[in-house]
């Protein structure tokens, strides 16, 4: 099993019309958990929903993917909103509607006391490392948790909801010590680490604390840096319809991957070699490739690949 902790939100998504936008249910946590679901996998929700229109979207597009809602908190806060606004080429940009809505609300309060045994947690930063009462609430979860299961992690980084960018690098550098797995874009280390290379950036993160690094290299593939060997990936040519929720498929292929390869626990990413993890991102990158060909965060089934 794996529990993933973060954001719910809607995306409004642009269509046609040049002040038009269609709603649908996101947020880098949500895509993640509804990718794995749709591989098989079981997965959990850690989450505050609202209880209105977006909040029901919300909820029947997770429980639809089969993600387990026992730990989806009622929130009494409007939905928490992000506007997408599109390139030339399809790529995404993000205004987020945050303060007053339902992930502007999160306490200790709506954690769970306990989480399964053998479960993998996994944590999005997207809204948490920039929101002081989101973050704090996850670090406790974080410094609970480390040690006792695997921990993964996508920074997922956005503006500092709170206007600080110190405090989000200080956050996350306090974050990469709590966890064993870090998967990030490069366009995330492009803001963290401007003038440092990819692969430097990920070696010094791995001196931090995890066991492997994956950093997704947008239409260049995708490297991996770990304790017993690196892989670099090359990109392939995909027809994008646009790249929402690409990254986060490419999460819930790579959990899933290294799960089915049995190499999702704390042994298992100190001494996985460069043959499953090459194994590993290609199964990511198949994912997130078939994603990036439909509008929206809408990863595909596992009946799917065998057409795809």
């Amino acid at each position: 099993m794996i529990v993933v902790c973060g954001e719910a939100l809607i995306d409004l998504v642009p269509t046609d019309g040049a002040d038009s936008y269609r709603a649908r249910p996101g947020g880098s946590p949500t895509n993640v958990a509804v990718g794995r679901g749709r591989l098989g996998v079981d997965v959990r929700r850690v989450t505050r929903l609202a209880e209105d229109h977006f909040g029901r979207l919300l909820r029947d597009h997770l429980d639809g993917s089969h993600v387990d809602l026992r730990w989806a908190v009622p929130a009494q806060e409007p939905s928490t909103l992000a506007v997408v606004s599109l390139d030339a080429a399809g790529l995404a940009e993000y205004a987020f509607y945050v303060r007053g809505a339902a992930d502007g609300g999160w306490t200790p309060r709506d954690l769970p006391a306990v989480l399964p045994d053998g479960a993998v947690l996994h944590v999005s930063g997207s809204l948490a490392l920039g929101l002081a009462s989101m973050g704090d609430t996850f670090e406790a979860l974080l410094e609970r948790e480390h040690g006792r299961r695997v921990v993964t992690l996508d920074p997922n980084v956005r503006p500092p909801i709170d206007g600080d960018d110190g405090a989000l690098r200080a956050r996350l550098d306090g974050w990469l010590g709590l966890v064993d797995l870090v998967k990030v874009s490069a366009d995330d280390l492009a803001w963290l680490a401007p003038d440092e290379p990819v692969a430097s950036v990920a070696a010094r993160w791995l001196d931090r604390g995890p066991s492997l690094v994956v950093v997704t290299l947008g239409p260049d593939g995708a490297l991996a840096v770990g304790r017993a060997g690196s892989v670099e990936l090359p990109g392939v040519a995909v027809t994008v319809a646009d790249t929402v929720g690409a990254g986060d498929a490419f999460t819930s292929g790579l959990l899933a991957a290294l799960d089915t390869a049995g190499r999702l626990s704390h042994d298992g990413l100190v001494t996985i070699g460069p043959g499953e993890l090459t194994d590993a991102l290609t199964f990511a990158q198949r994912i997130a490739t078939i994603t990036c060909t439909r509008v929206g965060a809408d990863p595909p089934w596992r009946h799917e690949l065998a057409t795809a």
